[in-house]
């Protein structure tokens, strides 16, 4: 019988678990009935903010049809050994890059929100892409319904998809903002200029290349045009050799990959 999941217990305090907290407590279809986490401290603010109960002790979770593990990669297969289950329930972890088979082959699958998630700030849940897997067919079904429910962008994704997903979030994200995070202390540092001044730049970017078929269509800078005396010139600037690398193999990357256009 493909039984329909209504009530959900999110284990972990973290980012990613305040978030999911937060979308389920407030999906009609869906009951929030715990949050399960160790650090009783952000246990108890994640509860807050969704509006259940508070446990820290895994082996005395509450009953539940699902249980989401959102905690760190490494955590996630100790986590699942110590949580207590109802019998016939379904586990599922967040996590980008850990197999589904951590958790067991018996009704086990992943729920994988493709989004950065920083405590404290809501996002539009409704538009995060869910990528769902399922130890057979009848689990993927029901983790399914619950995704749609959180989620109008729901896809089905093996372990080898979803790592490869993984990774280009950390292209598209983490890197792209450790860039920010350079360029800003290099304009504080070296210009005595806030931060501030790149906050257009940085908006407009982001827009033209989500605006765009592909974000190349829109790349532009000197590696575009080929001039590589400026290049050079803000190599030397940059002094520090492991910048001038990154500027260096990312000048090559955008000339080689602009010129096959």
């Amino acid at each position: 019988m493909n039984k329909q999941i209504q009530s959900v217990i999110v284990v972990g305090s973290g980012n990613v678990a305040e978030s999911v907290a937060v979308a389920v407590s407030e999906c009609s279809q869906l009951e929030l009935r715990q949050v399960v986490a160790r650090n009783t401290k952000r246990a108890s603010v994640v509860a807050a903010l969704a509006s259940c109960e508070w446990c820290d002790d895994m082996a005395q979770a509450a009953d539940a049809d699902l249980y989401i593990i959102a905690v760190s990669d490494r955590a996630v297969e100790d986590v699942a050994m110590a949580l207590r289950r109802s019998e016939g329930s379904i586990v599922v972890h967040t996590a980008g890059s850990v197999e589904r088979s951590v958790l067991g082959e018996e009704r086990t699958g992943v729920l994988y929100p493709f989004q950065t998630f920083t405590a404290g700030r809501r996002v539009d849940f409704s538009a995060v892409p869910l990528f769902v897997e399922g130890s057979n067919e009848q689990t993927t079904q029901q983790i399914e319904s619950v995704a749609h429910a959180l989620s109008r962008r729901v896809y089905r994704a093996t372990s080898a998809v979803r790592r490869e997903v993984h990774l280009t979030g950390v292209l598209a994200c983490n890197f792209v903002n450790a860039l920010y995070a350079m360029a800003a202390d290099r304009l504080e540092e070296n210009a005595s200029l806030p931060f501030d001044v790149l906050r257009p730049l940085i908006e407009e970017t982001a827009r033209k290349a989500v605006d765009a078929t592909h974000p190349r269509s829109v790349q532009t800078g000197p590696a575009v045009r080929g001039d590589f005396s400026v290049a050079e010139r803000h190599t030397k600037m940059l002094g520090d050799e492991h910048k001038a690398q990154i500027y260096k193999l990312l000048t090559e990357y955008i000339w080689q990959t602009s010129r096959k256009r």
